[in-house]
Parts: structure tokens; sequence; C-alpha cells
């Protein structure tokens, strides 16, 4: 017969604490310290390519180094720039790190690694820089001569190869600054539509806005489609040699007072285009009364973003009420009498009910209570993801969505609510090319 082991409660408590603390305590950092790093692998982190062995990766790319010795390691250099380790991403045996996404200034085609202790590891790694990527540029309507702001990344100036910049054309643009990130222009004499180019020694990358953008144009107030006030009240419409590419509507005219609490002037703060017309059973004319989806391609809206140009004087400055970007479909808002379209759909007519339901809309502010918001009299574009109308009138979650291109018929743009409490104003806001883009 065994001999069997009996222990007090207390006595058997404290030896499996021993136990369990002599088995966590010591880390992978802990048993390695002292080590010396060996790499053997890298690969990559996405799942698809998992089994590809590497020895290069562009920037910003995930990259797992697999060895031995590697807990100690608290830093990772690519060439002359330091990675952002995260411990929980290093193991004995892996360590997962993201390439810095700089544009390193010493090319040494290494991958270092450095314990606590100073002890290094050198492991032969190429990271190629990306061709430029063009994002953004601080007015996609700005005139020639002036001076704009292109965002994105890799714009890399080699001396023996330097960065360029052409607009629609082919036609070269003289930089005035350039970072990593930004490039400030002087747009040159171009009347023509298209992409901007950015060339580094790296490649071409061409922008993903349009110079003097027309795609997906709803109101541009100038003829294109047609396209302007369509509902109770009547934004004006104005060219008095200070618009971008000519008419424009103006918001308030800076001296009407926009209050800061419970604010509603649709008369003076708010664009309405409402598709159909007064005819039984309402129709949808072209050039007037037109449903937008008609004429512009919403069947991928989720990756669709609303632009528009904006230019607010320093002296007419916003500080109360979002602006709200409103779509409806036809079963929301009509233009007309309500009863039945042409399509025997049932329609709501002319209506200022359904913006004050808790259907998804876009809210706009950026203004804040201590700071009015202006752009010094300048145009400016501004460009906001349709994924992010979601909310109701108050700034809440909406409770119904946009879910078709159907729900696109109609506009409403409105300086009301927000669930905000802003500061009495007297704004003035000209906008300019209203368009839906991709």
């Amino acid at each position: 017969m065994k001999a069997k082991s009996i222990y007090s409660l207390p006595a058997l408590a404290t030896i499996l604490l021993a136990g369990g603390l002599a088995s966590c305590s010591e880390t992978d950092a802990d048993r390695d310290k002292g080590a010396t790093p060996v790499i053997k692998y890298a690969r990559m982190c996405d799942a698809e390519a998992a089994d590809s062995l590497v020895v290069s990766a562009s920037l910003g790319t995930r990259v797992c180094f697999v060895g031995d010795g590697l807990g100690d390691v608290q830093q990772v250099w690519f060439n002359d720039q330091k990675a952002k380790l995260n411990p929980t991403m290093v193991t004995s045996h892996t360590i997962i790190v993201d390439i810095p996404n700089n544009i390193p200034g010493e090319v040494t085609n290494i991958a270092k690694f450095v314990t606590s202790g100073g002890t290094s590891t050198d492991y032969p790694f190429q990271v190629s820089v990306p061709a430029p990527r063009v994002e953004t540029m601080s007015c996609e309507y700005a005139r020639p001569g002036s001076v704009v702001k292109i965002t994105g990344a890799y714009f890399a100036d080699d001396p023996n190869v330097p960065l360029t910049v052409t607009f629609p054309g082919d036609i070269p643009a003289e930089i005035r600054t350039i970072s990593q990130e930004a490039l400030e222009v002087v747009v040159p004499e171009c009347s023509e539509e298209g992409v901007v180019t950015v060339t580094s020694i790296y490649g071409e990358g061409e922008s993903t806005f349009h110079y003097l953008d027309t795609r997906g144009m709803m109101f541009d107030f100038d003829g294109l489609t047609g396209l302007g006030n369509h509902g109770w009240h009547n934004a004006p419409v104005e060219n008095d040699g200070s618009g971008i590419s000519g008419n424009y509507i103006r918001l308030g005219d800076g001296a009407t007072t926009l209050a800061g609490a419970d604010a509603w002037d649709d008369a003076n703060f708010s664009f309405e285009y409402w598709a159909g017309s007064w005819n039984q059973p309402t129709d949808y004319p072209e050039r007037e009364g037109v449903r937008l989806f008609d004429i512009v391609d919403f069947s991928d809206y989720n990756n669709m973003s609303l632009k528009f140009e904006l230019n607010i004087p320093a002296n007419a400055a916003w500080q109360a009420c979002a602006m709200q970007l409103i779509f409806a479909g036809t079963d929301k808002v009509t233009m007309g009498y309500p009863g039945l379209d042409i399509y025997g759909n049932t329609v709501p007519g002319s209506n200022n009910d359904f913006f004050q339901t808790s259907m998804a809309r876009g809210l706009w502010i950026p203004w804040t209570a201590n700071d009015a918001y202006h752009t010094d009299g300048e145009w400016i574009t501004v460009s906001l993801p349709i994924k992010d109308f979601v909310y109701a009138p108050d700034g809440s979650g909406a409770s119904t969505f946009l879910t078709s291109p159907e729900d696109f018929a109609s506009f409403h743009l409105f300086l009301w609510n927000g669930g905000v409490t802003g500061v009495d104003c007297t704004p003035m806001l000209k906008i300019d090319n209203i368009r839906a883009v991709k």
C-alpha cells in the first residue's frame, strides 16, 4: 500500500502558493537576460502570407521575426529608425513589430535587436519605401497662383532625384515646402480636371482626389447639373467675385444672429433640395426635381465622401449649432403634394418633419465653445465620409440608417441643434460644388 501524504490546509496552501510564484515569476525576459539574440528568419503576420519568409518589407509593414533568446530584446531598429516595441509582442522565440513609417536618413539594410544589457544582433533586412501616397489637397478648386497644402505619405526628396508635383495635363507645380507627409505647392496655370501626381525616387503616386473635381457633382450652382434650391427656402446664390468657381450659395450674412442654444432659423441657415414636383402623380424632372441617385452612382455609398468647398470670413465666424447633412429617400420627403409618384410609390410631399426624427445624418462641428471657426476668408475643401452619417439631430445615435442608394434622393443642409451649446454668433458660410465621391 502506498503511503499517503497528509498536509494541513494552511501548509498545503503555502506549498501551492510557493509553487505558483516560482512558475509565474520568471518571464521570457528573465530567462533570456544575458543571452545574445538569434534571428533565424522573418515572416509576414498576414494570415494569408504567414507561411512566406521575407528578407524585405515596406515601411509600415508588420513583421514577425523568429529565433531564440529574444525575450530580453528592448529595442528594434530598422536602418536608423527605432521601432515602437510592444512588450506583449516579445517572447523568447518571436518578436512582432511594425516597421516605422519614417523614411530612413541612413540606409544600412540592417534590422538591429538590442537587449536590456546592450547586447545587439544585426540581421540583414531591407526596408523598401513605397511610392508617394497623395491623399488630400486643402482646396481642390484652388485657383492658379494660390498656395495649397497636399497631404499624404512618403514624400521623399532625394538630392539626385528631386521630388516633383504635376497637375493634370502634366503641368509642373512649384514646390514651396516638403516634409514626409505634407507639401506646399503653387497651383500652376491649369484648367483641366484630373489627378495630381507626386513623383519621388521611389516611384509615382496619383491623388485619390481630382483637381477641379466634377465626379459625383450634385450642386455646382453654375448649370452643370442644373440643380439648386428646391424646397421651402431659397439660400441666396451669389457671384460677387469672391467665389472659387463661379456661383455659390450663402448661409447667413454676417449680421444675422445664430443663437448659441435652441437655434432654429431655416430661412437664413438652410439649403434644401427635395426631389419631386407639384405635378400629380409626383414626377422627377431632369435638372429640377430629379432624384439625386439618378445622376450620381450611390451604389457604393459606404465608400464615398460628401465633399464641398467652404469659405468663412474671419469677421463672420461660426460658433453655434452643428452642420446637419441629411440625405433622404422619397419615402421621407418630396417636393409637391403627398400621394403617389409616377412609379406607384407613396410619397409624403413637402415637409420639415422628416429631419426632426432620429433618422441618420452627418454632423459637422469644427468650432468649440472657446474657439469660433472660420477659414480666414480662404476657400477650403471639406470631406466627410458617408459611413459616418449615423447621428440623430441631437448628436445621439440614429434609429434608422442609410441602407440603399434609394435613400439618396434628396439633400438638406441646415445649421441646427447637434446636441451642443455654442455662442451667439453672426456667421456667413459660402458653399460650392457639393458632390459625392468615392
